[in-house]
């Protein structure tokens, strides 16, 4: 059977132009020339990207903005005039613009699996991550049975982390406890001398060991503990590296918090940095608590750079103005200097 070739294509629809018209031609025009731009546009992105790729410098994109958090410690603070729930500091991080909000553990008064789920559904709602969990433990003491009900309080946090989707919770290393108070260890810039009778040496062999109980639900669970220069044993950087290097797992890691070093401070950023898993960062508008440090976030941002540090800053704000106006203040630092 034979196909005539140059016969025009029957009119398809409706339309009561005649094939080959005028009308017709000029909107056969048109859409050539709606392809050939398109083929254009293709081609020439193809061209910009194969001249990028043979020229002499590299084109590399640019590096993403650390995620910046907020501690619900920020909003808490152990003040009696601000004993929030996590649920309310989970919306007032939203509100304000944080990326993410690392829950304080002391601050939970329900730990039952539905709270759990409903903090993290919370956090989900309002297009937040929960990056972190804050804790308190302490493994410097001579008894073992107090070292024991530390390491089953660890692993009980590890545990709570894991179930609301937590991928790292701060650990300290613990202190003797010979203070009178906290404020007296303040005034002593977190120094305090051992317990009659024992050393730093074993009080650091007691640490390890705490740690080293750990490890096996920590990595059950997916759960890096960080370990914070945090008074007692972890109070320098040396002390944290020190803990880091003789339990030598990943799953035992830094946290990093600027406002904890009260001597040659971006020093020792410097040494923590390479092993820092998390970071919490300080302000204190309105003039700190205890103290009150100078801290040069750009700086700071510099020295996690040159480690490749891309995880969460977490703020944790330590000053006596009113949260509603301190914290914002400090999301807007903590962006300029993080970008």
């Amino acid at each position: 059977m034979s196909v005539e070739t140059n016969r025009p294509s029957p009119v398809l629809s409706g339309n009561s132009e005649e094939v080959g018209s005028p009308k017709q031609a000029s909107r056969r025009a048109w859409l050539a020339g709606v392809a050939a731009a398109a083929g254009a546009s293709a081609c020439s992105g193809r061209a910009s990207l194969a001249q990028a790729g043979t020229g002499d410098e590299e084109v590399v994109a640019p590096r993403k903005p650390s995620p910046i958090a907020v501690s619900t410690y920020s909003y808490w603070r152990y003040r009696d005039d601000s004993k929030l729930s996590i649920e309310e500091c989970v919306d007032l991080a939203a509100d304000a613009g944080f990326d993410a909000v690392e829950v304080l553990h002391v601050q939970m008064t329900d730990e039952s699996n539905g709270t759990l789920q409903r903090i993290k559904q919370r956090a989900f709602r309002r297009g937040l991550s929960l990056c972190g969990m804050s804790t308190h433990q302490s493994f410097v003491s001579p008894d073992p049975a107090e070292r024991q009900k530390n390491i089953d309080h660890t692993i009980h946090c590890i545990e709570l982390a894991y179930a609301m989707g937590i991928p790292t919770i701060r650990v300290n290393t613990g202190r003797w406890g010979t203070s009178g108070s906290f404020d007296e260890l303040m005034a002593n810039k977190g120094i305090e001398p051992t317990l009659e009778g024992h050393t730093d040496e074993e009080g650091f062999g007691w640490v390890r060991e705490g740690f080293e109980k750990c490890l096996p639900v920590a990595e059950k669970c997916g759960v890096v503990m960080g370990l914070e220069n945090h008074w007692g044993l972890g109070r320098t950087a040396n002390g944290v590296l020190r803990v880091i290097g003789e339990v030598d797992s990943p799953w035992l890691r830094a946290t990093l918090d600027t406002g904890n070093f009260l001597e040659n401070q971006y020093d020792q950023y410097r040494q923590l940095a390479p092993e820092a898993v998390f970071v919490q960062a300080k302000t204190y508008f309105g003039g700190g608590t205890w103290y009150t440090l100078d801290i040069d976030y750009g700086r700071v941002a510099e020295i996690l750079r040159e480690v490749d540090y891309r995880g969460y800053i977490s703020l944790e704000f330590e000053g006596s103005e009113a949260h509603e106006s301190a914290i914002p203040k400090s999301l807007a630092m903590l962006r300029e200097a993080f970008r």
